[in-house]
């Protein structure tokens, strides 16, 4: 497979029911293809529902270990992480009767190093893509607090997503992270209103024909399957996110 694709790719799918609202809302007026599960989100049974009724939305596991500021384990146990992380997989596969398209984590956890090797032990036994692996590239910058906190909407804006695809996408396969949703009065979390301006940008009807202009095509992970075999692997390092390994962007 030659030329220019992109996944949009939303997190937090299932941690709360405003989020679930602009994921399906983005996936069915916009251009998100892909969401990664919180399945220990407060609203996870409905996200696997909403995921069913949808098929075309290739839906991951979007791994929790940090629920924002918290901690829900200690993350320098290994075999505490380990367990963990196969019990959320486990979950995973119980609430959508199949395995994840791909993998991912809340807060990019998945990054250090001692948790990195047992993410990609688990990608590596299932077959699946994780994200910051070759051939896909990961794109952050979309993403509207680059200072914890301080919301800056131009940073989603379309003019900022524009300028992403004309000068940061290139030949190869790449993942644009996004964080698309609806105001939850039960959510309490520091990036929460960003998430409406982030929908209002993945709906806008401009970005299908700036996508056709730029020869971009949108793919999702499920298509990987076949995507993959002809893709050349790609040696260039992921980009970060904006944030620490604690940001709430992921």
């Amino acid at each position: 497979m030659s030329g220019r694709y992109v996944i949009f790719n939303a997190d937090d799918f299932g941690y709360s029911h405003g989020i679930n609202r602009g994921i399906v809302e983005g996936h069915e007026r916009g251009v998100i293809t892909s969401a990664t599960l919180v399945v220990n989100g407060m609203a996870s049974v409905e996200a696997a529902r909403l995921a069913r009724a949808h098929p075309a939305l290739a839906v991951g596991l979007h791994v929790n270990f940090t629920n924002e500021a918290d901690r829900l384990l200690d993350l320098e146990d290994r075999d505490a992480c380990r367990a963990e992380l196969r019990g959320q997989y486990a979950r995973f596969c119980d609430l959508m009767g199949e395995k994840p398209t791909h993998l991912d984590s809340h807060q990019h956890v998945h990054r250090h190093h001692m948790r990195r090797r047992l993410f990609e032990e688990l990608a590596d036994e299932e077959a699946l893509p994780l994200r910051d692996r070759p051939p896909v590239v990961f794109k952050g910058g979309f993403y509207a607090q680059w200072t914890y906190g301080v919301f800056e909407p131009e940073k989603v804006s379309f003019e900022a997503l524009e300028r992403i695809l004309r000068h940061e996408i290139a030949h190869g396969l790449y993942e644009m992270s996004c964080h698309p949703g609806y105001f939850d009065p039960a959510l309490t979390a520091v990036y929460h209103r960003d998430r409406e301006a982030e929908l209002r940008t993945l709906t806008d009807p401009r970005l299908r024909p700036l996508l056709d202009e730029l020869g971009i095509a949108l793919l999702s992970y499920r298509e990987l399957a076949w995507a993959l075999p002809a893709e050349p692997s790609r040696d260039e390092e992921a980009e970060p996110s904006p944030g620490t390994e604690a940001s709430a962007g992921a």
